[in-house]
């Protein structure tokens, strides 16, 4: 049911863009306001979600570890997987970000005859979550082409090694096949497995239908139907340098590509996509386990004013006499 309300969703989106592309109007809506809307609550819903975490108060050191902390001289310690300097905290933090290092560790268990708890290597999550973000971060880089005029060589020297290949006129991007191939796991990884189906909400589908309509529309625009690639380039360019203009030529499934992925972009400061932010900030990742070497205390502790045990008989000094219980002082 989830994922059904998902697809029902992204459905909507889908027809609003094919109906909204055929008068002028509401093409001027689904072409220059909507990614203004989009791209102003991304930024601000970024910023948001950013200074809510800054301020939360993280007063001891709580990383998480799976080697040896750093102690004695004689006492091999983790430097990657328990470290206790900047540097490499930076170089764990390196090899999260860049190659999901935690990830490619993780285990799956199942339960088997017996029954019997079963734990085994997990590496085609691993692999399909590579593939997405490495993919995903490419198509990004290769659409950046649309936005500047003159395109600087990283965006040229990315697109020249996406399509590297040379596979058929226009060329098959690699990463366009990349990103539809690993959401598609992803999704089906959801749909196929009965402990994932059952704690996957509407909110962990979204994003994946989003993202292979997205990927799904730019795929047959620039194989198998006809674009206007200098009109879209001119409103690119006039959105990015806030001098907007819908040029005439575009057809509704660039305006289905677009409204997805301003959806995408609106809907992702609210979202678990958030993580990528969120790593960074994270005090199980970005902290250095030093415990042993230095002693924390926490500054956001307030004073508190104690009773303590003099003060208490002082009290309850001739009560306690009563009762026949042992003082520290007899009372007067």
């Amino acid at each position: 049911m989830n994922a059904l309300v998902s697809l029902i969703v992204v459905a909507v989106l889908t027809a609003v863009a094919v109906a909204g592309a055929g008068a002028r109007p509401s093409a001027f809506v689904l072409g220059i306001v909507v990614p203004y809307a989009a791209a102003a609550v991304f930024l601000l819903g970024i910023v948001i979600r950013v200074l809510r975490w800054a301020r939360a108060p993280v007063p001891f050191r709580i990383p998480t570890t799976c080697g040896q902390q750093n102690s004695l001289p004689w006492v091999k310690s983790s430097p990657l997987d328990n470290p206790h300097t900047a540097l490499g905290v930076a170089a764990r933090m390196a090899l999260e970000v860049l190659c999901f290092r935690s990830l490619f560790r993780n285990t799956r268990s199942e339960l088997r005859d017996g029954p019997r708890l079963i734990y085994a290597e997990n590496k085609w999550l691993w692999l399909g979550a590579m593939t997405f973000h490495w993919s995903l971060l490419a198509v990004v880089v290769r659409h950046m082409r649309f936005f500047m005029e003159p395109v600087p060589f990283p965006v040229l020297f990315a697109l020249r090694m996406d399509g590297i290949l040379e596979v058929g006129v226009p060329v098959v991007y690699m990463s366009s096949l990349g990103l539809l191939a690993a959401a598609g796991y992803l999704l089906a990884r959801r749909l196929l497995s009965p402990q994932l189906r059952y704690i996957s909400l509407a909110a962990d589908y979204l994003p994946l239908f989003l993202i292979l309509g997205i990927a799904g529309s730019g795929i047959l625009m620039r194989h198998f139907t006809k674009l206007d690639v200098i009109a879209v380039k001119e409103l690119a360019m006039g959105l990015s340098t806030l001098q907007p203009a819908l040029p005439e030529g575009i057809g509704a499934l660039f305006f289905v590509h677009l409204l997805l992925v301003s959806s995408l972009l609106a809907y992702l400061p609210f979202s678990k996509l958030m993580h990528l932010g969120g790593v960074f900030l994270s005090p199980t990742r970005n902290l250095a386990n030093n415990n042993r070497m230095k002693r924390h205390l926490n500054p956001w502790n307030p004073p508190v004013r104690v009773h303590t045990y003099e003060e208490y008989e002082d009290e309850f000094r001739t009560l306690m006499k009563g009762a026949g219980l042992p003082l520290e002082k007899e009372p007067k």
